[in-house]
């Protein structure tokens, strides 16, 4: 079932207002006629010619619009100087209302461009069908989850434009909640290594669970990959990092990890590096961002440690890579615990904590409850010095140094933090960086 339908006139000339008159009250007249009730939301997508134009266009409008009573409330004319900013304007509005399945009426040839559009501004969350830009003979146009023609391949360098357009579009948006800020730690030395772990703010993501500096994008999300590419881009402007040599770990919840300079796994959740200007980073949004650093050697690494992940033991692999790999001596590696769920908010079923139990009886508070709460951090910490990590060189704020300031819960701090365990399944993600300065 259609949720919204937009009808995209934005490429048909301002000077056409009557033929835009009479495709607009035909198509609006066939989705009255053949929408459920109530009827599903309307967008109506116009081109921005001048600032100065804008109301005298609306107004064009508005005798194709009054006869359609039933849809007045659902009906919004979106004018604005860019497709992208039209788009995206409307992806703000059908956010707001988690609206996904969404029927494109547009002119046959704005397809292809469109489709590029669509695949850059929006996810796999949302389903789109597309019919052309006529009256409907049938109500079952509305209906058909289907392409009217096949989708042509459109040249590179328009491809290349409309990438463009949208990367300005986004660039152009304010920053939400606040200025991006970036927590970093007194035990890594900045004379060496550039480093930090963020927050939620400075970015402009808009869904309330992305806000505002959203760092991970997938299928299951409503934040694009675009989206996700511009709060990177001002988070390496705020740090001094290049964007173009960053390097995310591809979470699996395990222990592989990633050399720089050799063959790439398909997924690890750590990664050691020992060239300068490269930034690797681990996500969390719950699990800990763990950052290593020898200041000795001048190595780093980076990882992701959820639950899963410090029962297998990702952080020590990280830091045997950097002893194999780089010739680090253990005593010489730094360790910094990011942002992450405390033992407060965190449980686990009960035979998931048994193994937090083995580690040590103190990573789990209520042992005999179905649910018993994990101290992950201390699980992380008690493997790690049993690897030969010195418990000095180890930065966990939540026993080591209130202060600090590095290792919140994520769970307690909505207005810093992302939380999946707070926040479901469309849930932020915020990341732990390091690099070695040039």
């Amino acid at each position: 079932m259609v949720e919204a339908v937009l009808i995209d006139l934005f490429s048909l000339p301002a000077n056409l207002q009557s033929n835009i008159q009479g495709l607009l009250h035909s198509t609006l007249e066939t989705i009255e006629k053949c929408s459920s009730i109530p009827a599903p939301f309307v967008y109506v997508m116009c081109s921005q010619r001048q600032e100065s134009k804008r109301n005298s266009e609306q107004e064009s409008l508005l005798p194709a619009l009054r006869d359609f009573q039933s849809l007045k409330k659902r009906l919004e004319v979106v004018h604005a100087l860019t497709t992208a900013a039209a788009l995206y304007t409307i992806k703000q509005r059908l956010d707001e209302k988690d609206l996904s399945i969404i029927k494109i009426i547009l002119p046959t040839i704005r397809k292809d461009l469109m489709k590029v559009y669509v695949d850059h501004l929006f996810t796999a969350v949302y389903q789109f069908e597309f019919e052309d830009l006529q009256v409907a003979s049938d109500c079952k146009n509305l209906q058909i989850a289907e392409l009217q023609s096949e989708w042509q391949t459109l040249p590179t360098q328009d491809v290349v434009l409309i990438q463009s357009e949208i990367q300005m579009y986004l660039e152009s948006l304010p920053s939400l909640k606040g200025e991006l800020t970036i927590l970093r730690s007194s035990l890594i030395p900045d004379d060496i290594f550039l480093h930090g772990f963020t927050t939620r703010t400075g970015g402009i993501s808009y869904i309330p669970t992305l806000s505002s500096c959203n760092l991970f994008s997938s299928s299951k999300r409503r934040d694009p990959q675009v989206v996700v590419k511009e709060n990177l881009r001002r988070l390496a402007n705020a740090a001094g990092f290049n964007p173009e040599t960053f390097h995310r770990v591809k979470v699996d919840h395990a222990n592989a990890v990633c050399i720089m300079g050799k063959t790439e796994p398909d997924s690890y959740d750590g990664i050691v590096t020992n060239q300068k200007g490269v930034t690797i980073a681990a996500p969390g949004a719950d699990c800990i961002p763990v950052l290593f650093a020898d200041p000795v050697r001048k190595a780093c690494g980076a990882a992701h440690s959820g639950w899963k992940g410090t029962l297998l033991g990702v952080s020590m692999a990280t830091v045997n890579a950097m002893v194999s790999e780089y010739g680090c001596n253990v005593k010489d590696i730094l360790v910094v615990l990011g942002p992450s769920v405390g033992p407060c908010c965190y449980k686990l079923p009960h035979e998931s904590a048994k193994e937090f139990h083995r580690i040590d009886p103190k990573c789990v508070r209520l042992f005999d409850s179905p649910s018993p709460y994990i101290d992950i951090r201390r699980a992380t910490r008690v493997l790690l010095e049993s690897g030969g990590i010195l418990p000095e060189n180890i930065q966990d704020d939540s026993v080591t140094d209130q202060n600090q300031n590095i290792t919140f819960c994520t769970a307690c701090h909505p207005e810093k933090f992302y939380s999946h365990f707070r926040d479901g399944t469309n849930f932020g993600t915020q990341i732990g960086f390091i690099s070695i300065k040039d």
